[in-house]
């Protein structure tokens, strides 16, 4: 991929106990509910999981390495690729990006090859609306976050997604990376802008919960972004590193959509963005920082819920905020032991190579069984193929 369709992209992208506040925030009306809806050579499978675990009969089916490709999801150039990285490594999914042939889509490839596949494959995309809308030529767009907000009732913003979510449905499209529940008071062309839908965070949990809503009503799963919140970050975490405010600055505005919308999740996913977080992350992007995914994963230190849904990262291979910093195979590794479910990046060439990598992570006792299994079935249950 060539350093300007890189930059065309990045310019779109980006111990368990629940809370026990008195006082939990409420959840909005407009809480996304449920949709309708050959082992590798190098590795045998694992030993058969406890009968009555949830998913215990679908793991003993797999092996490490068919474990671990659940947990990638990297972008494709078109059909020809995506059969071939499938084929190859039964890869968790796929991401439609600017680049891709989206041929892909509109042939219906994309949905065979992920029917044809042992385990339906996550055909992803960042539909938002705005200025991110990659399927504007195939007729799907809609109004940027913050005009829908200034124009727009969250019942009528609920339809326009449902109606979004239809026409990704027909395409193949199984998850989008939206909406954007990042609180911002940016001007509309900066890395965020016009992408939030207010710097409010009612405003935002509102209308982020109605798009996520309307995503769901037409059975896409829609993610939450980019947690724990890039709204008033100091830069582009497409172009280097980002910090954002503290902690403690972040709980009454940044934290609040994520708080309050993921009480209520029902399908949706959770994405964390590579934002260095003072008092909470130590330096490290909150993508690949132990103590950021695990607040998002069991709520401490934020009085928010307990999140069971999938984790995924922002992407791994063209941010320079984590590219800059490691190789795809250090930091695909990183994201996952810290905590997160689905590891997020841009071509298909280093799979095999990360899979190598984490395969050895298992080995050598860095990412423990249990917790791989964990991984797997959350995603399982988002793919519908597990409903325990």
């Amino acid at each position: 991929m060539t350093t300007a369709t890189v930059a065309v992209l990045c310019a779109t992208l980006a111990a368990c106990t629940s809370s026990t506040s008195d006082s939990p925030p409420p959840t909005p009306s407009y809480s996304a509910g449920a949709p309708a809806g050959a082992s590798s050579p190098s590795s045998s499978p694992t030993a058969t999981p406890v009968a009555n675990a949830c998913g215990a009969t679908e793991l003993a089916k797999l092996s490490v390495r068919q474990k671990l490709a659940q947990l990638i999801v990297v972008g494709v150039t078109g059909a020809a690729d995506a059969q071939q990285i499938v084929e190859n490594e039964e890869i968790g999914g796929i991401f439609v990006g600017s680049w891709t042939d989206k041929a892909i889509l509109t042939s219906g490839a994309a949905a065979r090859i992920s029917q044809n596949s042992s385990i339906p494959l996550m055909v992803t995309v960042d539909h938002e609306g705005g200025r991110v809308s990659r399927l504007s030529a195939l007729g799907i767009d809609n109004a940027s976050p913050r005009e829908l907000a200034q124009t727009k009732t969250p019942e009528q913003v609920r339809a326009i997604a449902a109606d979004v979510g239809r026409k990704l449905k027909r395409l193949g499209v199984t998850v989008d990376f939206a909406p954007v529940a990042d609180v911002s008071d940016e001007s509309d062309n900066e890395v965020i802008g016009d992408r939030s839908f207010s710097n409010d965070p009612a405003v935002v949990t509102e209308y982020a919960g109605a798009y996520a809503a309307g995503l769901a009503d037409a059975g896409i799963t829609p993610v939450y972004k980019h947690f724990p919140g890039h709204g008033h970050g100091s830069g582009d975490s497409h172009l280097g590193v980002v910090t954002v405010p503290s902690l403690a600055e972040l709980q009454d505005s940044d934290l609040v959509p994520f708080r309050t919308l993921l009480r209520d999740p029902g399908t949706a996913g959770a994405m964390v963005g590579h934002l260095i977080v003072p008092g909470l992350t130590k330096g490290l992007p909150a993508s690949i920082s132990r103590p950021a995914i695990q607040m998002l994963r069991t709520g401490v230190g934020y009085d928010g819920p307990r999140f069971d849904g999938v984790i995924y990262s922002d992407d791994l291979s063209g941010m320079a905020a984590i590219s800059a910093q490691y190789p795809i195979e250090q930091a695909v590794e990183k994201f996952l032991l810290a905590g997160g479910d689905v590891a997020l990046w841009l071509s298909t060439d280093r799979v095999a190579s990360v899979l190598d990598n984490l395969e050895r992570a298992v080995s050598a006792g860095r990412l423990a069984p249990a917790r791989l299994d964990d991984k797997v079935v959350r995603i399982l249950r988002s793919k519908g193929v597990v409903n325990c």
